[in-house]
């Protein structure tokens, strides 16, 4: 039923980051081996944000790896700690959601995270059903097995504390009550970011406090996003989203810094570890061509979110603009209309809603982001063709065919 203990381990420790302890997870394997009993692999999700990019997809695969190794993925959508919110990495309490939000974001995180989970072998558990039913004496027993002190261990409490930052008391019962969600479902091991740690640490003390074996705790590194400066992001808008468009995963990926190409093949692929020593080994000796590189990561990730067939086309069809220097095969059409009013370029990237109003045409145009049949603009008052149709392209992947 269950691969050998060192495959488990080979796969299981791909990429990580912790893993608290090691042996303790080499021997909850070993036990499930011999009695054919899977683990209970937990994954709490944040219902906050529902748009999920490849830095979310880091941790997703590696619950997907655990299914496929046999044990059983239990995704916690957290509705009811949403209503706290996450204090991890803030400078500053955080905006509570209620839970009609928190349900919302969270049916839209399962949707989305079963492009990479598989959705038959997976339980899904909202926290409300035993969070919200917890009385104040329940809450204040809770709160006893833990001290400030051991909470501001925390970094990010520590530096608001110092800082004279106001921390509130709810926000100490975030980490507690995400530990609540580790003592319910009796989990064995519980993945997160490293930025996770304190949190899945505390889930341990509280599990022992409750008589049950402590979980073991596997972090994952955060993925830099694509301006290889800060982790992947869409308030840094350096994110790739698991839904984007096969065009737009395949162009994005591209424009990763070299540094980053080695990372991107370890976390969001599923490239064999014989192929991803073999890509470091080129690394290591100067032989590798970095473009090449970023061609088959940008394929491999369209093709695991769609499809090869959709994988090559998106490939084909950025050689045909960037490198052929071609139009897409489909553009859409804007009609200038005496009505529109239209006079010079920054009106019709207004009308046309390629750019939010004049200030952002005026922004684009000077940062050379917009180009007339190839020529680029400098002037934001350039008169527009007199020809009966031409295609305005703004940025690297925005084009317009415009007829007049």
């Amino acid at each position: 039923m269950f691969p050998p203990l060192n495959e488990q381990m080979d796969l299981v420790k791909r990429g990580t980051t912790e893993i608290i302890p090691e042996e303790d997870l080499a021997r909850k394997i070993e036990k499930s081996i011999k009695t054919r009993k899977p683990l209970n692999v937990k994954l709490g999700c944040d219902p906050s944000r529902p748009d999920l990019h490849l830095g979310h997809s880091v941790v997703l695969r590696k619950l997907r790896q655990f299914q496929m190794l046999g044990h059983q993925a239990i995704l916690i959508i957290g509705d009811f700690t949403g209503m706290i919110g996450d204090p991890t990495g803030k400078s500053k309490t955080r905006p509570s959601l209620s839970l009609e939000e928190t349900r919302k974001n969270g049916q839209s995180y399962f949707e989305q995270a079963t492009k990479i989970l598989s959705a038959q072998h997976i339980t899904m558990l909202y926290n409300s059903e035993w969070l919200a039913k917890m009385s104040f004496a329940d809450v204040i027993q809770l709160a006893s097995k833990y001290t400030v002190a051991r909470m501001l261990e925390r970094d990010d409490f520590t530096d608001r504390y110092k800082a004279g930052e106001p921390i509130s008391v709810h926000e100490f019962l975030y980490p507690l009550a995400q530990a609540m969600d580790s003592v319910v479902i009796k989990a064995d091991v519980e993945l997160g970011g490293s930025d996770q740690k304190f949190n899945l640490l505390v889930g341990r003390d509280i599990q022992k406090e409750f008589g049950l074996e402590p979980q073991v705790i596997l972090t994952m590194p955060l993925l830099v996003g694509t301006d290889g400066k800060e982790k992947m992001s869409k308030s840094y808008d350096n994110y790739i989203g698991i839904s984007d468009t096969p065009k737009d995963i395949y162009g994005k990926t591209l424009r990763i810094p070299d540094s980053l190409i080695y990372s991107y093949f370890e976390l969001t692929t599923d490239i064999p570890n014989k192929e991803l020593k073999e890509i470091n080994k080129q690394f290591e000796n100067g032989s590798a061509n970095p473009r090449d590189l970023k061609r088959q990561v940008a394929r491999a990730l369209v093709e695991l979110y769609y499809n090869a067939e959709l994988s090559q086309k998106a490939e084909e069809e950025f050689d045909r603009i960037f490198v052929d220097k071609s139009l897409p095969d489909e553009v859409k059409e804007f009609q200038i209309r005496t009505e529109n009013g239209i006079k010079n370029i920054a009106t019709l990237l207004v009308s046309a809603s390629l750019a939010s109003s004049k200030s952002d045409a005026r922004r684009l145009i000077e940062q050379g982001g917009v180009s007339i049949d190839g020529e680029k603009v400098t002037d934001i008052n350039e008169a527009l063709p007199t020809k009966r149709e031409f295609v305005v392209k703004v940025g690297k992947l925005r084009f317009l065919k415009i007829l007049q």
